[in-house]
């Protein structure tokens, strides 16, 4: 019968089935009342788990595709960030299409593998077949280790790699982001420059908060959960001159000043009127208006990360440097940006590396409400 549990601080039904006093397969279900929809939805499941199991011999029991796909995904959410869980989403989704989800593990070999994978590599392509083998294969990789009477070897290690067309990353011209820059004010020149000096990923800048800032050891602190197994880790990054600056203004000119985040929304549009004063989730289009307005090709927040690496590499500096910048734990992930590199000092190479840009505009901002 399903049970009433707690998950991530929240009460919800989990459906188990159990052969031989161990767990064969389980699934959690919303919330509700005992008999209500989400209960309901729990005994059913339970009992067709109960009808595929029983089909089969009792010493040969063996999960279900649908059972594997559900338990990994429930770990991959609670572990992983929430692009990462939808990427793996998809692959076993598409997984799901090709073959009947009530099959079983140990008759799923490489040429079934094989077949479907190369049937997503037409459809899709090379890059999203090999995207899927990845996931797949580290799906079947935790099953082993975790589930119980899980069949052995890998088969979607067993399939080679499709030929892939990769599209080279767009790495805008300094003198272009630079032109996007000089257009800019307040609280939007402010980013852009953190953006720049601490080659941040999108999420990790919106997410920044003033107690991550340390204006007396100049240093700025970046959460991330790029890390394997989708722990929240944190970097300690240099705090260039140039970048404290622009950072201490906003801190004196910033108009709401009862939150904790470095970034809010401040457009007063009926449309984000109610996200005034909260930390930005996306900013979409934002880019792509400032790159218009400056008259220069589109370029997103993630695209100025490669311009920092990119600068870094002109000037000289060294892959282990830039490893350091952009917080990679593995130098081979690194050197897929750039290649055959040099050097030390990370502040002195931010410093110098990354130039003057003039000094920070003091742009008066037309009074806002606070939120209460």
């Amino acid at each position: 019968m399903p049970a009433m549990c707690k998950r991530r601080g929240e009460l919800r039904w989990r459906a188990q089935v159990k052969m031989d006093g161990t767990v064969a397969a389980s699934k959690w279900f919303g919330s509700g009342p005992k008999g209500g929809p989400e209960y309901r939805k729990a005994i059913m499941w339970e009992e067709e788990q109960k009808k595929v199991l029983a089909k089969m011999p009792t010493a040969t029991v063996s999960l279900t595709l649908l059972n594997w796909a559900n338990q990994y995904l429930d770990y991959a959410k609670e572990r992983h960030a929430l692009v990462t869980y939808k990427e793996k989403f998809r692959a076993f989704r598409e997984l799901l299409k090709s073959l009947p989800p009530a099959s079983l593990l140990e008759d799923l070999d490489v040429p079934k593998v094989f077949q479907h994978l190369r049937v997503q590599a037409k459809k899709r392509s090379g890059n999203a077949a090999n995207k899927d083998r990845k996931n797949l294969a580290t799906a079947w990789g935790w099953g082993r280790k975790y589930l119980p009477v899980f069949p052995g070897g890998n088969p979607f290690l067993s399939v080679e790699k499709f030929p892939e067309q990769r599209s080279p990353r767009y790495v805008p011209p300094e003198a272009d982001f630079d032109k996007v820059l000089a257009i800019s004010e307040g609280q939007d020149r402010v980013m852009l420059m953190t953006f720049l000096f601490l080659a941040g990923r999108r999420k990790e800048v919106f997410k920044l908060t003033w107690a991550d800032v340390d204006f007396v050891g100049n240093r700025v602190r970046l959460w991330t959960r790029k890390r394997q197994g989708g722990n929240l880790e944190a970097d300690w990054v240099p705090l260039a001159g140039e970048l404290k600056a622009e950072l201490l203004w906003w801190w004196e000119c910033r108009p709401v000043k009862d939150t904790s985040h470095v970034f809010v929304c401040l457009d007063s549009t009926p449309f984000c009127e109610e996200y005034y004063g909260q930390p930005f989730r996306a900013r979409g289009h934002f880019m792509e208006r400032m790159c218009k307005r400056a008259g220069v090709t589109p370029f997103g927040f993630h695209a100025i990360r490669h311009l920092t690496a990119t600068i870094l590499f002109h000037k000289g500096n060294s892959v282990s440097l830039i490893q350091r910048i952009l917080r990679h734990k593995n130098p081979s992930t690194t050197e897929r940006y750039l290649k055959d590199l040099g050097l030390d000092d990370v502040r002195e190479a931010l410093e110098q590396g990354l130039g003057k840009r003039g000094p920070a505009k003091v742009v008066a901002l037309r009074t806002l409400g606070v939120v209460s």
